[in-house]
Order: structure tokens, then C-alpha cells, then sequence
């Protein structure tokens, strides 16, 4: 199961959206229900985003990932985030390096776009990918995005290039989650 290619392809691509299917029942196993995070389509477009496709030789899709440019938002994302979402392999193409080679092109085009950061949250019962995002330089972060008041939920950050230091100390007080 040679990969034959990486190829940029729209969020809702056909292919794209039966391997969001497969992610989506893999969540359901692990966490009982499926990811809710609401994705339009656009946001992956470049230069504001990308989202690519790994296919064999046979032209089967194999894995997908994509990033989409996320300013600061009251959900905790920082001006320059660029958000990483649905990095996913199917089982049998797994532990062939093909998340790796995705992850490194979705970081280089995120970088030539101009963001700055890359972030990503996943999930307790994710250790896999828990694994490859901190052998990769991805450090945990506070918490962003839909998520971010779950307790099985961790977020991932990784610079994408230097930035200057802000003067003050930014205002985090509206991330905090209720209890409960």
C-alpha cells in the first residue's frame, strides 16, 4: 500500500467526507458521540487553510488532515492560530508515517500563509495522537475552541515562527469553565 500522492482537496470532497465519517465513528467509539465542532467548508481554503488528502496508488484515500486560520476568539484561539483538524488514518495505512508527512506540509503551508502558530486539541482517550503531536514539538497549551471546558480534552500548541514579544500580559479571565 504504496502512497502514491498528497494532494490538496476541498473540505467537502467526496473522499474527504467518507474519511470524516471514519473519524467521526472512531470518536463515537472512544468518547460515545462524534466531534461537534462546527467546520464550514471555506475555512480551508487557501490561503486561510488547506486540507489534504493521502491516496494510495490505486487512488484510495488512505489519511486526511487540514488546518484553518483561526484569529483570536473568545473560545481562547490567539491572532495568527492556524487550527489543526481531522488528522486522521484509516487502521490499516497506520504506522506508515503518512499523519507525519501530512502534519509536516499542513505546518509549512500554515507557515507560508503567515500564521504563526499551530494548535490542536484532541482528546485523553487519543493517545496515539497524543504521542505524535509531542514527538513532533507541540507542547500542551491552555485550553481553546468547543472543547475546552471537557475534562478528557487537551490542546496542543507549536510556534510556526518567531514573534515579537507583546508589551502586558493578555486578559485569559473569559476562558475559565464553569464547574459542573
Amino acid at each position: 500500500m504504496a502512497v502514491m500522492e498528497i494532494a490538496p482537496v476541498p473540505y467537502d470532497h467526496p473522499d474527504a467526507i467518507r474519511l470524516d465519517g471514519r473519524v467521526q465513528r472512531e470518536y463515537a467509539e472512544r468518547y460515545g458521540e462524534g466531534d461537534h465542532t462546527v467546520l464550514d467548508p471555506r475555512q480551508f481554503t487557501p490561503p486561510h487553510g488547506l486540507y489534504l488528502m493521502a491516496y494510495d496508488a490505486d487512488g484510495t484515500p488512505l489519511a486526511t488532515g487540514g488546518w484553518r486560520a483561526m484569529d483570536a476568539t473568545p473560545e481562547g484561539h490567539r491572532d495568527g492560530d492556524a487550527e489543526l483538524k481531522r488528522m486522521y488514518v484509516v487502521p490499516e495505512a497506520r504506522g506508515r508515517g503518512l499523519a507525519r508527512r501530512i502534519l509536516a506540509a499542513l505546518e509549512e503551508s500554515a507557515r507560508a500563509a503567515g500564521r504563526t502558530r499551530m494548535v490542536l486539541e484532541t482528546g485523553t482517550k487519543q493517545p496515539e495522537a497524543i504521542g505524535l503531536y509531542l514527538s513532533e514539538g507541540y507542547e500542551q497549551t491552555e485550553k481553546f475552541g468547543y472543547y475546552r471546558c471537557e475534562p478528557e480534552s487537551r490542546c496542543f500548541a507549536k510556534p510556526l515562527r518567531v514573534v515579537a514579544a507583546r508589551d502586558g500580559v493578555e486578559d485569559r479571565e473569559h476562558l475559565k469553565c464553569s464547574p459542573g
